[in-house]
C-alpha cells in the first residue's frame, strides 16, 4: 500500500469527511431529547480540582439547555420544575451508581406567584396588571428586589441505587435551609451594570454544603455560564465546508506549513462563541466519594421526568400540568460525543434512557463502528480514482476495535480503569492522579502528555472534538506520549490505521485559559444586551 504523503492525506481527509455529522458534544444529540431542551445535557465534566489549594477535591459539572442565545428573552432559560437532574458516581466498578446527587427546581413569582403588578389607568378606570418582564429594574449583589422571577432548588444525596437507596436532603449551611437559590440569567448590562457586576452577583450563589459522613464541606453552584464547548458547527453541517486537518506546522503557528488547504485554528471557527448554558456544578472532597474501590470513579449525568403528564387546559404559572408515575430517564451523558458519533440513530433514544450496567446492548457500535466504514464505502473509490492509489480501506482495520472499547467502555489500565471492570459508558477519573495547573494543561489530555486530562475524566479546556476525531480514526493504534515517552498501548498496530497520526481538527481551539481558574471554573456568561 502506497504511503500517505501530507498532500495526499489532505485530499483524503477532505473527501472522507464530507457528510460527517456535527460534533457538538451533546447538543440535541438524539431525536427525542431535541423535544425537551430543558432536559438536554450538553456537556459533562469530571476532574480533579485545579484551583489552588483544592487538590483534595473533585469537581463535577453537568451543563443543560443547549444553544442558549443570551438575548433569548423575555423568559430566558429556566430549568424544568417537574424534572429531576442527577449526577451519578460509581466507585466500585459495577456500573451501578453508589452515590447520586439529585436536583429539583422550583420557579416562583413574587406576591404569591402574582408577580410585580402596576396600577394602570386614570382614577375611576384603573386596573392592577402584572408586568410581562422578569425584572422591573436593576439587579445587583445584595439587591434583587427588582426581580420578577426566581428559581430555587433542593439537593439530595442518595447512597446506593437512585431508585432504592437512602436519600438525604442537603442543607445550605449559610441559612441552615434545604433551599438553594439560582441567579437570574444575564439579562443584560442595563439590568446588571457590567460583566464584572454580573459575576459578583452570581458569586453569591456558590454555597457550602455538608454531605453525610464527610468531614469537609462540599460546594455547589447552579446558574448560567458561558458555553465552554467549542465546535465549528455551521460549516460542518454544510457538508464539512473545510478540510478538517491542521493547516499550520503547529496549531496557531500561522505559517501554512501543515496540510495544504487544511483548516487553521481560529476563534472565528467556534459557532458556540456567543452561546450560554445552565450549569450544575458541585465540588466534593475526594475522600467522600471514592468508596472502597481503587480511587477511580465512573460518573454520568441524567435528567428524568415523571412517566405521565396531563396538561392543564386552563394553564396557570404555578399549575400548567399534573405529573405522575415512575421517574423516567430521558437524558444521559457520560463521555462526550458517544451518542453523536458512535450510537446509531435508531438507538439514540434508547441510549438516552439506558443505564450503564445495560450497555452491552450497544457493544457492536463500539467494536464495529459504522462511521469509519461508512466514510470508506462512500469515498474510497473516489479517492483511489483521484489519487491513482489502491487503498484497500481508509478506515482502521482492527476488529473488534479494542482501542475504542478501551476508550469508551473500560478505561485504560493504570490510568482510569476501575478495579472491577464492567464494560459500560461512563466518564472515568483517577482521583489519585494530581491535577495539572491551569497554565500547564494540554488541551489534548492524555494524548498530549497530560495524564490529568481527557479521557482521564474531562476538564473544560480539553479539546474533545479533535481528540475524538483522532481516536475514531485510529490514533491509539500508534504510540502516544506517556510521561514524556512514546508508548505503545498494545491495543492495535500502526498498520491498522492509515490515518491514525493525522492531526484531525475542526479548527475551533479551546484550552484551559479560556475558563476561570476557580470553582465553578466556567466563564461568566454572555450578556443578553451590552
Amino acid at each position: 500500500m502506497k504511503a500517505l504523503t501530507p498532500s495526499i492525506l489532505a485530499v483524503v481527509i477532505c473527501s472522507t469527511f464530507v457528510s460527517a455529522p456535527s460534533e457538538a458534544s451533546s447538543h440535541r444529540e438524539a431525536p427525542n431529547i431535541s423535544r425537551f431542551p430543558t432536559l438536554d445535557s450538553t456537556d459533562f465534566y469530571v476532574f480533579n480540582s485545579y484551583e489552588q489549594g483544592r487538590g483534595d477535591f473533585v469537581t463535577l459539572i453537568a451543563n443543560y439547555i443547549p444553544l442558549q442565545d443570551a438575548y433569548g428573552g423575555p423568559n430566558y432559560f429556566a430549568m424544568d420544575p417537574d424534572a429531576t437532574y442527577s449526577i451519578h458516581i460509581d466507585n466500585d466498578g459495577d456500573a451501578v451508581e453508589d452515590i447520586t446527587f439529585a436536583f429539583n427546581f422550583k420557579s416562583m413569582l413574587p406576591n404569591d406567584n402574582q408577580g410585580v403588578q402596576l396600577t394602570v389607568g386614570p382614577e375611576g378606570n384603573q386596573r392592577t396588571v402584572s408586568v410581562p418582564l422578569k425584572n422591573v429594574g436593576g439587579v445587583a449583589a445584595g439587591d434583587d428586589s427588582a426581580a420578577n422571577f426566581s428559581e430555587s432548588y433542593t439537593m439530595s444525596m442518595i447512597s446506593g441505587a437512585q431508585r432504592t437507596g437512602e436519600a438525604t436532603v442537603l442543607n445550605n449551611t449559610a441559612s441552615n435551609s434545604s433551599t438553594f437559590s439560582k441567579p437570574l440569567d444575564y439579562v443584560g448590562n442595563k439590568t446588571f451594570g457590567s460583566m464584572s457586576d454580573y459575576q459578583t452577583y452570581a458569586d453569591q450563589f456558590v454555597y457550602q454544603v455538608l454531605i453525610p459522613n464527610c468531614e469537609s464541606m462540599a460546594q455547589v453552584f447552579v446558574g448560567l455560564r458561558k458555553d465552554p464547548f467549542v465546535v465549528n458547527l455551521g460549516k460542518t453541517f454544510d457538508l464539512v465546508n473545510y478540510v478538517p486537518v491542521e493547516g499550520d506546522s503547529a496549531p496557531g503557528a500561522g505559517d501554512g506549513g501543515g496540510f495544504p488547504g487544511g483548516i487553521t485554528q481560529s476563534a472565528d471557527n467556534d459557532d458556540l462563541a456567543d452561546k450560554n448554558v445552565t450549569s450544575i456544578a458541585i465540588e466534593i472532597p475526594k475522600s467522600c466519594i471514592v468508596g472502597e474501590g481503587n480511587g477511580v470513579i465512573g460518573s454520568w449525568t441524567t435528567a428524568s421526568l415523571p412517566q405521565a403528564r396531563v396538561l392543564n387546559p386552563n394553564a396557570k404559572f404555578a399549575n400548567n400540568a399534573v405529573n405522575g408515575g415512575a421517574l423516567t430517564q430521558v437524558s444521559r451523558l457520560g463521555s462526550p460525543l458517544v451518542n453523536e458519533l458512535v450510537i446509531g440513530i435508531k438507538d439514540k433514544d434508547t441510549f438516552s434512557t439506558a443505564h450503564p450496567k445495560d450497555d452491552a446492548q450497544f457493544l457492536d457500535y463500539v467494536s464495529h463502528p459504522a462511521l469509519p466504514e461508512l466514510l470508506n464505502i462512500l469515498f474510497k473509490d473516489a479517492v483511489n480514482t483521484t489519487l491513482d492509489t489502491n487503498f484497500e480501506t481508509l478506515a482502521p482495520t482492527n476488529f473488534p476495535r479494542t482501542d475504542l472499547i478501551t476508550a469508551f467502555l473500560t478505561g485504560f489500565a493504570d490510568v482510569n480503569q476501575q478495579a472491577t471492570v464492567t464494560p459500560s459508558e461512563m466518564l472515568r477519573l483517577n482521583t489519585a492522579i494530581a491535577a495539572t495547573a491551569q497554565a500547564d494543561q494540554s488541551a489534548f489530555g492524555v494524548a498530549g502528555n497530560d495524564l490529568a486530562g481527557f479521557p482521564n475524566g474531562r476538564r473544560p479546556g480539553d479539546d474533545v472534538v479533535d481528540i475524538a476525531l483522532r481516536v475514531v480514526m485510529g490514533r491509539l493504534c500508534h504510540p502516544i506520549p506517556v510521561n514524556g515517552e512514546d508508548t505503545d498501548l498494545g491495543l492495535c498496530t500502526p498498520e491498522d490505521a492509515n490515518t491514525g497520526t493525522v492531526p484531525f481538527t475542526d479548527g475551533a481551539p479551546v484550552d484551559a485559559t479560556m475558563m476561570d481558574s476557580a470553582f465553578p471554573y466556567l466563564a461568566t456568561p454572555i450578556a443578553g444586551s451590552k
